[in-house]
């Protein structure tokens, strides 16, 4: 019985986001207490806000942590890939998913 962590080493794959790629938050990140000047709990991002990939970097030598600034709050947060979804690619995915249902 796994310690109940992810096991999954995402950085064995390239990047799901590339720099300049436009975001959508999709769940609500609050400040852990390692954002400065914000207090613990305090709403960072709201699902559903949009953004802009700054830079990419790993935590822990497992996981990408992207750097995403959120224009319309004025902040920069480090998001993980399950809390994004691409609004640059998202007709490329649909229309891949289409094709597949079509099948």
């Amino acid at each position: 019985m796994g310690l109940g962590r992810e096991e999954e080493i995402e950085i064995r794959r390239a990047p799901v986001f590339r720099p300049g790629e436009r975001v959508r938050a999709t769940r609500h990140v609050r400040n852990d207490g390692t954002y400065p000047g914000k207090d613990i709990g305090e709403n960072l991002v709201r699902k559903g806000d949009v953004g802009y990939v700054r830079d990419i970097g790993t935590f822990l030598q497992q996981f990408y942590i992207y750097s995403v600034e959120w224009v319309d709050r004025g902040t920069l947060v480090g998001m993980r890939a399950r809390e994004l979804a691409s609004l640059d690619r998202s007709e490329i995915l649909e229309a891949g998913s289409i094709g597949r249902d079509q099948r």
